[in-house]
């Protein structure tokens, strides 16, 4: 786990900085489905053929609160951003905040290291509505409010790799690196399950946020579970 901590920077940035970005050769995912089917994506930037053609400038880009009227629908992305409160770009001195390409470069990762996870901490219904492939789901509320939800945060724990010693104290040794994320840049459900792992002892170095969540996901032209 801490080689990954270290090494990612490097491994990551020539990723990053290549001739073929990963948002466009994308990276294949497969994920388990409620229902227990497994099911493959390939986690991309989806732009249409259509959108490549327009030009960019200040008229086409911005024109009032839509994209100007001459812009394909295929080429628009609108979403509600009336919700919520605004997050501080970094909640924790030595956790990582990331963006797309990181998010993209750590699922690739998590497809041979077991030890990391993508978490989506909304409620279920909104991670069955649609979700990033390959997440799994751990609602917030099992750690913002665990003592109300005591079977389902200890089960949680375990999973993520924690366990207990003989003194009934946690132990992170074990613990997975995780990747967690919500609505948007304005919702407060994965900054209040990252406040809640920290509040335990979960190492912050193992512990990512992707602070745009489906809203930039989406804005992105970034793959999603509902087609």
């Amino acid at each position: 786990m801490k080689n990954f901590y270290i090494l990612l920077p490097f491994w990551a940035s020539s990723l990053l900085m290549g001739s073929t970005s990963i948002e466009s050769t994308g990276v294949m995912v497969t994920m388990t489905t409620p229902d227990k089917k497994q099911v493959h994506y390939v986690v991309e930037r989806n732009i249409p053929a259509v959108c490549k053609k327009i030009p960019i400038n200040n008229e086409m880009l911005w024109t009032g609160n839509f994209a100007n009227p001459k812009v394909p629908e295929a080429c628009k992305s609108t979403y509600v951003h009336t919700k919520g409160k605004l997050q501080p770009m970094h909640l924790d001195a030595d956790l990582e905040t990331y963006g797309e390409l990181e998010v993209l470069v750590f699922l690739k990762e998590m497809q041979r290291n077991k030890d990391l996870l993508l978490i989506d901490s909304r409620k279920a219904s909104w991670y069955k509505y649609m979700t990033i492939p390959g997440a799994i789901n751990m609602p917030f509320v099992y750690f913002k409010y665990h003592d109300d939800y005591e079977f389902h945060f200890e089960y949680a724990l375990k999973f993520l790799g924690v366990t207990k010693d003989s003194d009934g104290e946690y132990d992170f040794e074990q613990a997975k690196t995780l990747l967690l994320f919500c609505n948007g840049p304005w919702c407060s459900q994965s900054p209040s399950m990252i406040s809640a792992l920290l509040e335990i002892g979960y190492p912050a170095e193992k512990l990512k946020w992707y602070r745009g969540g489906m809203q930039d996901w989406l804005g992105a032209g970034m793959t999603s579970t509902r087609k």
